[in-house]
């Protein structure tokens, strides 16, 4: 059983949108900008980027989201409602250097 009033809070920027994210122990809902995540995004591709991170570690039915979101297009809104989205590229997502 979690404790009561335990969260994580996290605010991610992309483009011209911000995001604040609160992750609390939970069973998976996702609410953005007091919207379900059906309603707040219309495609399962975005919300599969909203959700990426959870279901890689695993914890996808552990944890609620709760999202405010402001600026941008819904397509730049997904990445950065993501938990757990570094605005810097890992290693892996960079493109290889130019041949000389």
């Amino acid at each position: 059983m979690a404790a009561a009033g335990i969260q994580y809070y996290g605010t991610g920027r992309r483009k011209t949108s911000t995001a604040r994210v609160f992750l609390r122990p939970g069973t998976g809902g996702i609410v953005i900008n007091r919207k379900p995540i059906e309603q707040a995004f219309p495609t399962e591709a975005l919300r599969t980027q909203i959700r990426q991170p959870l279901s890689v570690t695993e914890t996808a039915d552990k944890f609620d989201i709760l999202a405010t979101i402001a600026g941008g297009l819904v397509g730049v809104l997904a990445p950065t409602a993501s938990p757990g989205r570094s605005s810097e590229p890992r290693q892996e997502e960079r493109p290889p250097p130019p041949d000389h």
